[in-house]
Order: C-alpha cells, then sequence, then structure tokens
C-alpha cells in the first residue's frame, strides 16, 4: 500500500483515497488534506468537486489535472471547522518544485457545508499572522479557549 500524500503516515486507500472514491469529509481540514493529495496525484474531478460552484469560475477538471508542478509536503498550521459546523478554515503550508526551484505556498483557505458536503471556496495566500488573544477560541478547532490548548 502507498503511504498517503497529505503527510497522515496512513495508506492512501485509509485516508484521502476513501474521499476520492466519495466518501464524504468530516472537517475542513479533512478536505484540505484530500484536495492537496489530488492535486499530487491529477485527480481534476475531484477538485472541480470538491469546490463550491460560485467560486470555481472558469477552470476546469483538465485544467487541474495537469501540472508541471511537484507537490513535496503538506503542513498544517491551524484548522477549524468539524462535523457539526458550517463554516472551516485551514492554514497550511504546502512545498512544491516547479523548473529547479523549491517554493512554498502559505495559504489560508475557506470552507463551507454545500449540499451537505464540506467544499473550498477561496483562500488567502501569504496571510497576515492571526492574532489570537488568550481567552479566544483557540485556532487549532478545538473548541478550548487559546490559553487553555496550544498557548504557551
Amino acid at each position: 500500500m502507498s503511504q498517503c500524500p497529505c503527510g497522515s503516515s496512513l495508506p492512501l486507500s485509509l485516508c484521502c483515497g476513501a474521499l476520492h472514491g466519495g466518501q464524504a469529509a468530516t472537517s475542513a481540514e479533512q478536505l484540505m488534506r484530500s484536495r492537496y493529495s489530488a492535486f499530487v496525484l491529477g485527480l481534476g474531478d475531484y477538485l472541480v468537486h470538491s469546490w463550491h460552484p460560485d467560486h470555481l469560475g472558469t477552470l476546469t477538471a483538465d485544467e487541474l489535472s495537469r501540472s508541471d508542478t511537484r507537490w513535496d509536503g503538506l503542513e498544517i498550521l491551524a484548522s477549524r471547522g468539524g462535523p457539526h459546523d458550517e463554516t472551516g478554515m485551514v492554514e497550511f503550508k504546502a512545498w512544491f518544485v516547479e523548473g529547479d526551484a523549491r517554493h512554498c505556498l502559505h495559504e489560508r483557505s475557506r470552507f463551507v457545508r454545500y449540499q451537505g458536503r464540506w467544499v473550498y471556496t477561496d483562500g488567502e495566500q501569504d496571510p497576515a499572522p492571526l492574532r489570537v488573544g488568550r481567552n479566544d477560541p483557540c485556532p487549532c478547532g478545538s473548541g478550548k479557549k487559546f490559553k487553555k490548548c496550544c498557548f504557551e
């Protein structure tokens, strides 16, 4: 079995492959990981299916499948949006190689529920750092206050 490209250390078939095959994502982060894997694997149809139609524009599955980009790693920095939420956010860094140069895409992506499933809407590249107060909800999505969770 091959390891999933999303970095989970699970086999593809037990991770993002299940979503590529039709299983619904249970969180915005799970959808984000599956979309990254779809870019790695050239699964343009899945990318179109997991994109909100109002935000897709004129992109086609064929255009999304073809690329000279070689994706080279994913790091999730923060996420929120679980099974009972209607909106979500995932901040990530994705490394890729084009030609002889390695680059990093840093994005804060937005997700919503559409027709009962998580879909990607849009994102902000190179976002300003999250400003979180001690008593604010933790940006990791745990539901706890920041000071009781990831604050150190």
